[in-house]
């Protein structure tokens, strides 16, 4: 049997920031974590799975006593903030209403989607949805992080592919992903494509080369978890 460490959950803490940002005594504890997994589930339904789908890669959180500020990672921040900034009004207000406490909202703009392993799986299963050929869009996505600055890309598909009676895997693989060094900036991300022969699933590993004491940016703060404990090298 094959054991696989999830490349984020390996670096959190020592290269890798917190997705959720706060401390809670014990009896809260299991409320504010029902609540953090609803509001993800709301953006991410609000955001990606209808129209206009605003290409949202991830969704931060991150606590005081009595706020709550939730940072979105999007590749079309225009989708998500609307015009004259009604859409993110909106979402605020649903927000509140949702957990009862006053919200801010951020948009942060994913400067090359094409480096985004979240990004690229999404928008690898949509081609699949549509019977695109697999061989020919994992080929085209591969190449393409590759021109954009990758170190290396991995991506496997799994599921009944191109409509086969028996289900089986595909491996596409450029570059290095070096999934043991901590060091390393490997980002991972799977994707779920319901096609009408089944479902089919998409995993995507990125490794965008090693991280360096600059890589803070506007997703990283002090709040509790926002920043790595250690970032250069030793």
């Amino acid at each position: 049997m094959g054991q696989k460490v999830h490349p984020f959950g390996f670096r959190v803490g020592i290269t890798e920031a917190h997705r959720s940002r706060w401390f809670a005594p014990k009896a809260l504890f299991g409320s504010l974590l029902v609540e953090d997994y609803k509001i993800r589930q709301y953006l991410d339904k609000r955001l990606n799975r209808t129209p206009p789908f605003a290409a949202v890669s991830d969704i931060l959180i991150e606590r005081t006593r009595d706020e709550l500020t939730v940072i979105v990672k999007t590749a079309r921040p225009g989708q998500v903030v609307g015009l004259r900034g009604a859409g993110s009004e909106s979402l605020t207000k649903d927000l509140q209403t949702m957990t009862g406490r006053k919200v801010v909202l951020k948009v942060v703009e994913i400067k090359n989607p094409d480096l985004d392993a979240k990004l690229i799986a999404e928008s690898i299963g949509e081609q699949l949805k549509k019977r695109a050929n697999f061989r020919r869009v994992l080929k085209m996505r591969a190449e393409s992080s590759m021109q954009n600055g990758a170190k290396g890309i991995r991506i496997l598909l799994a599921g009944r592919l191109g409509g086969a009676e028996m289900s089986r895997t595909l491996d596409t693989r450029l570059g290095s992903i070096p999934l043991s060094t901590l060091q390393a900036n490997v980002e991972y991300a799977v994707a779920h494509s319901f096609t009408t022969y089944g479902a089919i699933g998409v995993k995507v590993w990125v490794f965008k080369g090693l991280f360096t004491e600059h890589d803070d940016d506007q997703t990283h703060s002090s709040a509790a978890g926002g920043r790595a404990r250690a970032r250069g090298r030793r």
